[in-house]
């Protein structure tokens, strides 16, 4: 697992302490132009003198070779040597694709992931997943590097909107689902009015932390992680090319999660009574994805690109009941396009 993980208030002087004692000839601070005006002055003063800062463009659409050419074009003009360590300030986009220029410079230099929204807090900033989109395809290209430390101060979340809120509270939704069913019954009746933000974001890593432990590099038990992503990141992919209509990651993953707690009952894994508090909770909290019969096909073939897969087979992750999930779940296109139309229904 990751080296270091700092929670809380601390987490900054704390990441401090630990940068001094490491010899890191050069730092550069990855960061977009949100992070670089709302949450870069509240890193700069635990950065070394001399740092230097490289910019990239916010969102989805950015998360490309393209904008990998640039960084890899800054770090060499900073003539950066394999001592030097890369911070990622930034959100999921952000984390992934800094990770994973870190990961391939020079072979690898190391980096520290400073998470700001809530989605990178207690997902993506953590695990050492890399990667980015490639031929519109979610994560289609990435590695698997550990950062040196990941830095979660809840302080930053003051500068993301209610949308990256409800966003990065899908992948909590998630860990709860797959892991902890009394935290599901406790939380679904509390949601996003909750007042201890930091206990939830801690709970939610040690989840992670647990399972991406005991399978670092996704052979077995680590795939749980991916319950909602399967239909979810086809989802995604889909309106990554419909730029009026562009959805977060945690939208597109509360939609792939009730498909595939569908699927789960229709596969006699789950009760039909835990399908209903799974949709209540959901559709409490995420509006409605609007599809069309015609979009339904086009998704299900992007769940043929789904990682997971073995050949021409779509391995799923199902729940058999809530807090528990179970993986490499075979599902076919027209059960796919079944779970979307059953969302549609809703």
């Amino acid at each position: 697992m990751t080296e270091e993980i700092f929670i809380g208030k601390e987490s900054l002087p704390q990441w401090q302490a630990l940068l001094s004692n490491k010899a890191h000839k050069t730092v550069v601070v990855l960061v977009d132009e949100n992070t670089l005006v709302h949450c870069y002055p509240m890193l700069k003063p635990y950065l070394p003198e001399g740092h230097h800062l490289v910019q990239i463009a916010s969102g989805e659409e950015n998360k490309s070779l393209a904008t990998c050419e640039h960084v890899w074009r800054e770090l060499t003009n900073l003539q950066l040597d394999r001592w030097s360590l890369l911070v990622n300030l930034g959100g999921g986009v952000l984390t992934d694709l800094g990770g994973f220029c870190a990961s391939l410079y020079k072979r690898g230099i190391r980096f520290v992931n400073v998470p700001t929204t809530l989605l990178a807090q207690v997902d993506a900033s953590v695990g050492g997943k890399t990667g980015i989109d490639f031929m519109g395809f979610k994560n289609h290209l990435g590695v698997f590097r550990e950062p040196l430390a990941v830095l979660v101060n809840t302080d930053f979340l003051r500068t993301q909107d209610l949308r990256q809120t409800k966003s990065g509270f899908a992948e909590m939704i998630k860990h709860w689902l797959i892991a902890d069913a009394d935290m599901f019954k406790e939380q679904r009746y509390i949601g996003l009015f909750t007042e201890n933000w930091p206990a939830l974001i801690e709970h939610s890593i040690k989840i992670k932390s647990k399972v991406v432990t005991a399978d670092p590099l996704e052979n077995d038990v680590r795939k749980i992680l991916n319950f909602g992503h399967t239909i979810g990141h086809a989802v995604e992919s889909y309106f990554l090319e419909k730029p009026n209509q562009l959805l977060l990651h945690g939208e597109a993953i509360a939609v792939g999660m009730l498909c595939e707690a569908w699927l789960s009952v229709q596969k006699g894994l789950l009760l039909a009574e835990e399908l209903d508090q799974i949709e209540t909770f959901i559709m409490s909290i995420y509006e409605k994805v609007i599809l069309q019969e015609s979009d339904l096909q086009a998704i299900s073939q992007l769940c043929l690109q789904d990682k997971k897969n073995s050949g021409s087979t779509i391995n799923c992750t199902l729940l058999e009941k809530i807090g528990s999930a179970v993986y490499d779940q075979p599902i076919t296109l027209q059960e796919v396009q079944q779970a979307l139309r059953y969302y549609h229904s809703l």
